[in-house]
């Protein structure tokens, strides 16, 4: 998985009833756009992730 700084990523509820959570990349940690990625989550909170299987980076057209 591979993100730059703009990106979004959605992480999907993987329980019914659980919404989906997204995010914008603030900061990219890894090594040429590995994770860990620190994100501010649609919901107001920042976090700093390794994303799993029920994520996808949803990359920016403009870099």
């Amino acid at each position: 998985m591979q993100a730059h700084i703009g990106d979004r990523v959605h992480v999907h509820g993987h329980t019914a009833g659980v919404p989906d959570l997204w995010g914008e990349v603030l900061e990219v940690r890894g090594s040429e756009g590995q994770p860990p990625y620190l994100i501010a989550f649609n919901d107001g909170h920042q976090g700093l992730i390794f994303p799993g299987p029920d994520a996808v980076i949803e990359h920016t057209v403009s870099r």
